[in-house]
């Protein structure tokens, strides 16, 4: 049998029916059928959408008792692998202890202290549950500090919070006020001529400028600190969303590596290895309008009922001394390296190189999939993820764990090589089509259901 057939084989014999069952469970009772979008079943191909039994390293098993090699575990936040014993370990010690309390508890102090050390660029923070708490009292607190009302965000960043002032400029707007989202205004990553002609523009409007510091490509030389020189300049604040770069980057993440100091930044997702935690950390004299230690009027920054519950703050503090001890983030880039090799070479070799592309640093790669005329396809995704699916790999992106080893590697990449030998008879007939068995997979952020 040759490659094609059997990836063509292979998939049409996987079919999930006690994940299809289940997923009908979730969208009778759950909007959407998850508690993220991104986790929707109409991001896989049609009934090909696992639910998950249990994870453990870089493997998940689903309720059909099937195995995977796991890619962009938690959108992103178990960098770690599934269920760490360093983590758990952690977390266990802490629960015996009780996790919520009417005062602080001496833990938040090490959190804090533990924070500060891994990132030494800010003096203080405050911790949350997730990155749209965080980056939404960036905002707040900029707009108090400043006194002015816009925000100008990244373009190019797809998200950055569930809060009006971000959702009301995306495709589902639907509840926003115009009048909030019109205080939204963009700039282009990596062209700062752009940005300084909007900060003219809306001379002294623009509370702040928040983007993701780095992304699929890195920052143009000089970039971050031509930005850094303009909020300066025009007198707002410069926020570093950090959910995605921090420790994936550098243990301090991008402002670490780059040697850019924001004034504001947000951490959260590799921060707690799926845990709920969250940081906004930044300059004293910003933070500390938030606090009590000030003359001038209160800022409500962040004030969560369980933002600092002891065993998730645990676990931020073993993820950070795993990440330092164990260099974490250097293996990281090493597996995400071996597999970007790997991948190019298994769609060069069967034909596909210019379509199945993959982008972004090591430590946080995606695909992309590409049609006859090299336009991004849904169609095509569809039928990529159907044969990674069919082959044992769940793979949105190839961001990579801590948790993989070799042997999942090579796994990942032979079964890419089968996915690819359909990719290519699609691309001669010129219409995936056929192999797709369904609905293309969807955007997230799209108007109507």
């Amino acid at each position: 049998m040759t490659t094609e057939e059997f990836a063509e084989e292979s998939a049409e014999e996987f079919h999930l029916p006690e994940s299809r069952a289940a997923n009908e469970r979730l969208h009778a009772v759950i909007p959407g059928g998850a508690h993220t979008y991104a986790k929707g079943d109409d991001q896989y191909p049609e009934g090909l959408a696992p639910v998950i039994s249990h994870g453990r390293g870089a493997h998940v098993w689903d309720v059909d008792g099937n195995r995977y090699i796991e890619y962009g575990s938690g959108l992103r936040s178990v960098s770690l692998g599934h269920a760490h014993p360093r983590v758990l370990e952690a977390v266990r010690r802490e629960l015996d202890r009780g996790s919520n309390f009417v005062r602080p508890s001496i833990v938040e102090a090490e959190a804090a202290e533990r924070f500060l050390d891994t990132v030494p660029t800010a003096e203080m923070v405050k911790f949350a549950k997730n990155g749209s708490d965080v980056t939404t009292a960036a905002v707040r607190l900029a707009r108090a500090v400043t006194g002015r009302p816009r925000v100008a965000i990244c373009a190019d960043h797809p998200f950055f919070s569930v809060d009006d002032w971000f959702i009301g400029t995306t495709p589902m707007s639907a509840g926003v006020p115009a009048a909030t989202t019109e205080l939204t205004v963009a700039f282009p990553y990596g062209d700062l001529a752009a940005t300084e002609e909007l900060l003219t523009r809306y001379r002294g409007e623009v509370a702040c400028l928040i983007l993701e510091p780095a992304g699929h490509t890195e920052p143009p030389p000089g970039y971050l600190a031509g930005l850094r020189e303009l909020a300066d300049r025009h007198g707002c604040v410069l926020v570093f969303d950090e959910m995605i770069t921090g420790f994936r980057w550098s243990e301090a993440g991008a402002q670490g590596l780059y040697g850019v100091v924001p004034d504001l930044s947000a951490f959260g997702k590799a921060l707690g290895n799926g845990f709920a935690v969250s940081a906004l950390a930044g300059r004293r004299d910003l933070m500390e309008r938030g606090g009590l230690r000030h003359s001038d009027d209160r800022v409500f920054l962040l004030s969560t009922t369980h933002g600092a519950e002891t065993h998730s703050l645990a676990a931020a503090m073993a993820v950070q001394t795993t990440y330092v001890e164990e260099g974490t983030t250097a293996r990281l880039h090493a597996l995400g390296e071996r597999l970007a090799t790997g991948v190019r070479e298994a769609a060069a070799g069967m034909g596909v190189g210019d379509h199945v592309l993959v982008r972004g640093r090591a430590s946080n790669l995606v695909f992309a999939t590409l049609d006859e005329n090299r336009q991004p396809s849904q169609q095509y995704r569809t039928l990529f993820l159907r044969r990674l699916l069919a082959g044992g790999v769940l793979a949105p992106s190839f961001v990579v764990s801590s948790a993989l080893d070799d042997t999942d590697i090579d796994r990942t990449i032979e079964v890419v090589a089968q996915a690819c030998a359909v990719y290519r008879k699609a691309l001669d007939a010129a219409d995936p089509t056929p192999w797709m068995a369904g609905r293309p997979v969807k955007p997230v952020f799209r108007r109507l259901a």
